[in-house]
């Protein structure tokens, strides 16, 4: 019981420095006007990807980088941002992506 504790810590402390990490590269891509990220990652247990220790991240960001760009084209921008992360810490990503007053979805 302990040891499945520890276990659930640790990943919960590894997942925060993904998060971090995510943040930190989008913050630096876009100077976003909102950035929401959460860790959807325990609604993925045994999932390939989650037994693999990569997370599962939901990201709603706003900015300007986004203005008269296609969802396509927003989704690539975001990608393209976190591109190393999605090698090494991240199996699935769901991205809204919006210009400043845009309506939420």
């Amino acid at each position: 019981m302990a040891q499945r504790q520890d276990q659930s810590r640790a990943g919960a402390d590894l997942n925060t420095g993904r998060e971090q990490r995510l943040r930190q590269a989008l913050e630096t891509r876009f100077a976003p006007l909102q950035l929401d990220i959460e860790d959807q990652s325990h609604l993925h247990a045994g999932h390939a990807g989650a037994a693999g220790g990569h997370g599962h991240f939901r990201i709603r960001i706003v900015a300007e980088a986004f203005r008269g760009a296609s969802r396509m084209a927003r989704h690539r921008q975001v990608y393209a941002a976190v591109g190393d992360l999605l090698r090494t810490d991240i199996h699935a990503l769901t991205i809204e992506a919006l210009a400043p007053g845009e309506p939420l979805r």
